[in-house]
């Protein structure tokens, strides 16, 4: 099972303190909720988890390597994919071509194999175009493997931007607002894609607003307001949890 670890991460936008001492563990076959109010951190976590931004304080690691200061690319590579929470699709791209880009990370042949066309270029571009389709298959948009992303509608686009980080083949995936602009419908079959996603073998961490997807989904969950981790547990204690009562309501809750 992978692990991936935030220890005492602190992180400062000069005077502002985003992230303030926060530390929680993803992993052994968990999907993990990240909740809180709008500005809380949570894109911030994301974006240290994926080497966008620096931490000022503690370390990253990702089963048992400090993975601190290196580039997204590299940690993309070493199993941590994500999506976002404005849709970032290849919008002059077909779906399977949207997914194909992220088996880059694990294809062998170089330039020059494919500059020359080789045989074991071909061969492996096929192979990467099969492991493409079987991610657009499992999000349920294969039938649009061959429609340009831009023309998708709204839910399918994120569908398959899900599908693009699955392609990578992660060992975790960070899911950012993925039920965003989605109707109940569409949210509530989501839902079961996201357990179906653990089941596979990939541990989940979930940025949601929608609370009905969080607490139909996520193993454990983390709140976290204004930078520090305020509560931590599952659905139950969370619902019932003074602290995020009054984090989201703005007043206690025995007021």
């Amino acid at each position: 099972m992978a692990q991936l670890e935030l220890k005492n991460v602190s992180v400062r936008f000069g005077g502002l303190l985003a992230l303030s001492s926060l530390s929680f563990t993803i992993g052994n076959g968990r999907i993990v909720g990240l909740i809180g109010p709008n500005g809380a951190g949570k894109t911030t976590v994301f974006n240290v988890l994926t080497g966008v931004y620096k931490t000022s304080e503690g370390d990253v690691t990702f089963n048992g390597e400090s993975i601190l200061g290196q580039r997204p690319y590299y940690i993309f590579e070493k199993g941590i994919a994500r999506t976002f929470q404005n849709i970032r699709l290849f919008s002059a791209m077909t779906a399977v071509e949207n997914a194909m880009v992220a088996r880059h990370c694990r294809s062998s042949n170089g330039i020059v194999g494919a500059i020359l066309r080789t045989k074991a270029q071909k061969k492996e571009e096929a192979y990467i175009k099969e492991k493409a389709i079987e991610a657009l298959k499992f999000m349920g948009v294969d039938q649009y493997a061959d429609t340009v992303a831009s023309n998708m509608p709204y839910g399918l686009q994120r569908r398959l931007e899900i599908a693009r980080a699955i392609a990578s083949e992660p060992q975790v995936l960070l899911l950012d607002e993925p039920a965003a602009g989605m109707n109940p419908s569409e949210s509530s079959e989501l839902m079961t894609d996201i357990a179906r996603i653990k089941d596979i073998g990939i541990d989940v961490l979930l940025v949601e607003h929608d609370m009905k997807v969080v607490m139909g989904v996520c193993d454990h969950i983390i709140c976290v307001d204004h930078g520090v981790k305020i509560a931590e547990g599952d659905s139950q204690e969370i619902q019932n949890n003074p602290k995020v009562i009054e984090a989201y309501l703005g007043q206690p809750a025995n007021q």
